[in-house]
Parts: structure tokens; sequence; C-alpha cells
């Protein structure tokens, strides 16, 4: 059974679920920043650290967020702060965290999948200065990263991970 979180990180009325990730759960990383939830990762620190477990876990405390991961160790290490993640498919895994009340199935499209900065919409010279966005620009919506400067729009894509996640 996996470790419910406390209320120091579970949201209260009106605030979103906000998570921390090892490196195991990367998919899921990506996948929740699609849907929206602020997901920062174990992949933005400096491999090798062998205290990353415990860093971890500070981390979650500190910025008051859910840690998410397949180690069972560290789940133990991190009582009622940490998800022990059960399956390796991220779709088991999404389904695990909306049983738990702490997701809504959605695609916001509002964070880099990259490095989970809001997006912001883009501007004409952002759509046109992007080599792989599509020609025909009628009916989509462009999303901007400032920090990974990466374009974002409501494709093919995105619609497959709505159908997929059985977001509106």
């Amino acid at each position: 059974m996996s470790p419910k979180p406390s209320p120091l990180v579970k949201p209260g009325p009106g605030t979103e679920s906000r998570f921390i990730a090892d490196r195991m759960v990367g998919t899921l990383t990506r996948y929740l920043r699609f849907m929206g939830y602020d997901t920062t990762s174990a992949n933005g620190l400096a491999e090798g650290n062998t205290k990353e477990d415990t860093l971890l876990l500070e981390l979650s405390l500190q910025e008051k967020r859910i840690l998410l991961t397949r180690d069972a160790e560290l789940a133990r290490r991190g009582k009622d702060r940490v998800i022990l993640v059960r399956s390796e498919d991220v779709m088991d895994q999404l389904e695990q965290l909306v049983e738990l009340g702490l997701i809504e199935r959605r695609v916001t499209m509002s964070r880099c999948s990259l490095c989970n900065t809001v997006l912001r919409e883009a501007c004409e010279c952002e759509i046109s200065g992007a080599d792989y966005a599509p020609k025909d620009w009628r009916g989509l919506s462009f999303f901007w990263c400032e920090q990974c400067k990466k374009l974002y729009w409501n494709g093919s894509h995105g619609r497959m991970l709505e159908e997929r996640i059985g977001g509106k």
C-alpha cells in the first residue's frame, strides 16, 4: 500500500498538488507537467550525489512537495511525505495519483515538459522562428518556454495526450 501524503504537502482547498520526482519516474514527470502540475525533478540536480535521496526528502519538506518514487527504501524513509509509485506504466502511475485524489485528468499545456517553467502565449516571431512549427497555423494556439526557448502548440500530440489521459 502506498504511503499517503501528510497535511503538510497534501493540497488544501483551492490549491493543487506540487510534486518532486526522483530519476526513476521521468516519464511521469513530463506527463504531470503537460497536465499543468508543478513538478520538479531530480534530473535537475547534479548527477552522482550519494546523498540525493536525502536531498530530495529535504526539498520535499522545504518546498511542500509530494515526493514521487519507485524506490521502496526512499518511500519508507519519507513516510507520509512520499508516494511509492507502484507501476512502471505511466498510465497506471497517473491512475494511482488520481485514485489518491492528488491530480485530475486534464491536459493544460501550461508548463514546459522539459524544465517545468510556466509557458506563456507565443508571439508570431517565435512561431515563425521555430523550424519545427506547423506551416498552417489556423486554429492552433502556441505557447513559449522562456527558459528552454521551446515552442508548444495544441496539435495532434496534445490531442493524443488528452485521449490517453482522458482529459477534456
